[in-house]
């Protein structure tokens, strides 16, 4: 008796341990398709990163995100090319240790946050319902893609 028991059990954990297994590669299948055309960003965010922007950015980058004398655009094909393939991680990062240029890391996490979700939003990458993580390791689950999935050829 006390050997049928501890097959039962046996069984029984390994049934657990194949249904989190199964779990566990559906979450990585969704984080690895996440990006940032499944609105990654809320409209209210991208409105504060704005204000960040006029205040902090613009004097290097202009007015229209469109780059300076010594600064990248932070719009249009090059920007989109530059980051194609990379995550939303990677750029918070480059934000986040180097900008602004003459004081890097003067902004705070959620205020890098934000003017990324300003910098998505000048690029016409939708807005969703949540916003935009400051964490590093949650942006590094969102892929840039410059063309929108279906657009793919």
């Amino acid at each position: 008796m006390k050997l049928g028991n501890a097959f039962a059990a046996c069984a029984g954990l390994l049934s657990i341990a194949a249904a989190c297994g199964v779990l566990r590669a559906e979450q990585s299948t969704a984080t690895e398709t996440r990006s940032v055309w499944d609105g990654v960003y809320t409209e209210e965010q991208a409105k504060r990163g704005e204000a960040l922007y006029q205040k902090e950015c613009k004097g290097c980058h202009g007015v229209a995100l469109a780059g300076g004398e010594s600064s990248p655009p932070l719009t249009g094909g090059a920007f989109l090319s530059n980051w194609n393939g990379l995550t939303l991680g990677d750029l918070f990062e480059r934000i986040r240790k180097t900008m602004p240029q003459n004081a890097p890391g003067k902004l705070n996490r959620q205020q890098n946050a934000d003017v990324l979700a300003f910098m998505l939003c000048a690029n016409k990458f939708p807005a969703g319902k949540m916003e935009l993580s400051r964490q590093a390791e949650f942006l590094k689950e969102i892929w840039f893609e410059a063309v929108r999935p279906d657009q793919k050829k």
